[in-house]
């Protein structure tokens, strides 16, 4: 399976609303709840009013879309990082999953999915 690295560096954040986001831009992932307004997004994109927040993500995806009926990829890639120690931060779209770990983390978990035999190819931004 071929993992896609992005070269961006994320944030996560809280906001209080999403009208100074440009959703149109690529990475931008949301997320609302009763409770709060979530946001991931490039680090060079986080809007003014983050209530909360921290920096210093970094990101690959899954190539391809992967079909609703594929079972254990996240699961799989989640326990190979969890063996190494890594912590993750996961976003599904329709088409695909994207991980983030820490920036200090992220060499790391390449290496780990390398090992396992998982392609990692290289930055697409």
């Amino acid at each position: 399976m071929d993992l896609e690295v992005l070269s961006a560096e994320f944030s996560v954040c809280k906001v209080k609303n999403y009208s100074p986001v440009s959703v149109d831009d690529p990475f931008i992932f949301t997320g609302s709840t009763p409770s709060e307004r979530s946001l991931v997004c490039p680090t060079s994109a986080v809007p003014s009013d983050v209530t909360d927040g921290e920096d210093g993500w970094r990101a690959f995806r899954v190539k391809g879309n992967l079909d609703f009926s594929l079972v254990g990829i996240l699961a799989e890639i989640s326990r190979i990082l969890a063996g190494e120690g890594i912590g993750i931060f996961a976003v599904s779209t329709f088409d695909t999953d994207y991980i983030f770990t820490k920036k200090e983390n992220f060499g790391k978990a390449l290496s780990a999915l390398s090992a396992e035999g998982y392609n990692v190819l290289s930055p697409e931004i």
